[in-house]
């Protein structure tokens, strides 16, 4: 029991104070933090457009082959009606960022990890994670882990 309350206090102390609201949980609608993307532009969601967020990092070799299609689900939202994308990467070196996605051709939009964004989202600390958020502003899913191209592309059709 000793051992338990130990953990318990550890994992207490560990764990950042959170001055925002608690995360949505699926159905629930998302409160969204500030965010600014790489560019410097202030982001906001679209109301009435589902949102697909992908959490990653740079040096992640999953992330790197994720977010090939996350780029094909941005180019094809573009082109017919269908979610914004939003990439949050971990690092928080914001000219590595843009030379590793120029180096790329990736286009979507992405800003710094913030933990007020990961916290509104109740985004676990894996790479990747795909968030999807419908049209209401509502947290649909959160989907961890490296997915095929007809899994990301099937987010059109999802996130709605």
């Amino acid at each position: 029991m000793r051992r338990r309350q130990v953990l318990i206090a550890t994992s207490a102390l560990a764990a950042p104070a959170v001055p925002w609201a608690a995360p949505a949980a699926p159905g629930e609608p998302v409160r969204w933090p500030a965010v600014t993307l790489l560019d410097g532009t202030p982001w906001q969601a679209p109301p009435g457009q589902p949102q697909v967020l992908v959490f990653w990092s740079l040096t992640c070799p999953f992330c790197q082959r994720h977010n090939v299609h996350v780029e094909k689900l941005h180019r094809a939202a573009h082109s017919q009606p269908g979610p914004g994308v939003l990439g949050v990467v971990r690092e928080r070196d914001a000219a590595a960022v843009r030379r590793h996605m120029a180096q790329r051709g990736w286009t979507f939009p992405v800003t710094l990890d913030s933990d007020a964004l990961g916290a509104a989202l109740g985004a676990r600390r894996v790479v990747p994670l795909t968030v999807v958020v419908d049209a209401r502003g509502r947290l649909k899913q959160s989907i961890p882990g490296e997915m095929f191209e007809e899994d990301v592309m099937e987010l059109m059709e999802r996130a709605a």
